[in-house]
């Protein structure tokens, strides 16, 4: 009778591993939630500028301070730059990588001319003696609309370093990532500007 061996070794079932790709994904997120972060920094300063944007402590006021044509054609320059951001976008899409160094390059001449005119502003409002320590409305307006120029500063950085790594290694993955995370942070910059006209600038001159 012949004998039958029997396996000692333990079964094992090795399920099949579905491919995946998390970095992509991860990075989105934490950027959207980057986003989310600075969207409540801003909730804040917009909140504090409602409630200390009529303390002038019998100093001037938007009325005396505020040229609308200036902040218009400000305004402009940055809208601008989210439309030419649109199209850098579109040609990475396309694979055109010329054409998106090309629009990146013409919306950081807008970016930097939106810079120029707000520095402008601020020397300005300076000369006048319209300081951050002049009254609580001033300090809120500088710690806002300044804020905000400290991102838009921040956003021209990354645009440099982005167009730098796109001229040296191309329209790879990973510099598609960020150029969508860098238009994500651009738009979002647009969105809180046009609070800021609106809030500070329209809202201040007919109070």
């Amino acid at each position: 009778m012949a004998s039958t061996v029997k396996s000692t070794e333990p079964f094992a079932f090795h399920p099949k591993e579905e491919p995946h790709h998390p970095e992509g994904h991860s990075t989105l997120l934490g950027f959207w939630l980057y986003l989310m972060s600075d969207l409540l920094i801003f909730a804040i300063l917009f909140a504090t500028f409602g409630v200390l944007g009529t303390a002038y402590a019998a100093g001037p006021g938007p009325r005396d301070l505020f040229d609308l044509e200036l902040v218009a054609l400000n305004t402009a320059m940055l809208l601008c730059s989210s439309i030419t951001y649109g199209f850098a976008m579109l040609a990475m899409f396309k694979g055109a990588k010329k054409q998106t160094l090309g629009w990146l390059a013409v919306t950081g001449l807008f970016g930097a001319a939106f810079l120029g005119i707000e520095l402008y502003e601020f020397s300005h409002l300076i000369h006048l003696g319209a300081t951050p320590q002049r009254s609580a409305f001033l300090s809120a307006f500088f710690v806002l609309v300044g804020t905000h120029g400290l991102h838009v500063t921040f956003g021209l950085l990354w645009l440099v370093v982005l167009m730098v790594q796109v001229s040296m290694k191309g329209l790879i993955p990973a510099n598609r990532r960020r150029l969508m995370c860098l238009s994500l942070f651009w738009h979002f910059l647009d969105l809180v500007w046009i609070g800021v006209f609106s809030f500070v600038y329209l809202l201040g001159m007919v109070r």
